[in-house]
């Protein structure tokens, strides 16, 4: 099997734990995840599967939505409620006017330092394995970018708020929480996590193991007709064939001339001729062998074309 299965994580199980699981039903060892999600989240998780763990971190560069559950006069040492309290106090003054405010201030570009409980690396050790053992360090902020934050809920009594956050690879909705919290002067942990949509993947569409495990026993077509397709996630790209007398170029990954190509689409939309007038030098396209198998990503360097990716 090669592609991409829309996995719905249960709480309770780490990414990895998903593949490994997969792994067992599915009777294959190429899989890969495209971005971990904490073992108390929950929802979207597209795991590669084949020769599609090449766009694994294509993928991870996707945007990605959540909806997040945040209680208001808490901090911890985790950001989430998992954690150990280190703080408490009153949110009795604040109003709704001035949570919506405040979240509303991290749209945008903004530095955002990682928790010390992530699976960020500092010379070769995991900041949650320092955390563990009650180490503190210095972590440089990193760049983030928020192109969505609306506030869905806010229960004044309970203390806590719900929101729908679509953000850039990178971001960390638990410091977010803390953040806002912080700039509230009431701090703030998150309570609950569900993860809506990854690029092209939604909750909606999302099928838990315990579903795939099923329909692997009873029915294994139907799982491949599950599977994504590795090409359907660059659906914007434009599509080219490989001519025959210049095949072997293409299996061997060799740089290609426009010459050697000839448009894979009976009809050029409107969409896709916007797209090459807009990229007249470069941009990447997607390349199809004399079958009409889909085999690499290229990109174009002014008149010639280079491999991104072979598959």
């Amino acid at each position: 099997m090669d592609g991409i299965l829309n996995i719905y994580k249960e709480a309770g199980y780490t990414s990895h734990d998903v593949v490994a699981k997969l792994r067992g039903i599915l009777k294959q060892k190429k899989i890969g995840h495209t971005g971990t999600l904490d073992p108390e989240a929950t929802g979207v998780l597209p795991v590669c599967i084949g020769k599609a763990t090449k766009v694994c971190e294509l993928l991870s560069d996707r945007d990605k939505t959540y909806q997040a559950v945040c209680r208001l006069g808490v901090v911890t040492d985790t950001q989430d409620m998992t954690g150990n309290i280190l703080e408490e106090s009153s949110f009795g003054e604040i109003t709704e006017e001035q949570i919506r405010e405040t979240a509303a201030s991290f749209l945008g570009e903004s530095l955002q330092i990682p928790p010390m409980y992530s699976a960020l690396k500092v010379d070769g050790r995991k900041l949650y394995e320092l955390a563990r053992e009650g180490k503190t360090i210095k972590r440089n902020p990193r760049k983030i970018f928020i192109s969505s934050l609306e506030v869905l809920q806010v229960d004044l009594e309970d203390g806590t708020f719900m929101m729908e956050v679509t953000c850039s690879k990178g971001t960390y909705i638990r410091t977010l929480c803390h953040d806002i919290g912080q700039k509230l002067g009431t701090g703030a942990a998150m309570e609950s996590l569900v993860r809506i949509r990854v690029g092209e993947f939604f909750v909606e569409n999302a099928c838990t193991l315990a579903k795939i495990e099923q329909i692997a026993a009873e029915k294994p077509e139907t799982l491949q007709k599950m599977i994504c397709p590795v090409d359907a996630l660059f659906a914007g790209f434009p599509k080219y064939q490989i001519l025959p007398e210049f095949q072997t170029k293409l299996y061997n990954g060799n740089i290609l001339e426009e010459k050697e190509l000839m448009p894979f689409q009976t009809e050029e939309s409107s969409v896709l001729r916007s797209f090459r007038e807009k990229n007249k030098e470069d941009f990447r396209i997607l390349i199809y062998d004399t079958d009409g198998s889909f085999k690499a990503i290229y990109e174009k360097k002014s008149e010639i074309y280079t491999v991104v990716k072979m598959f």
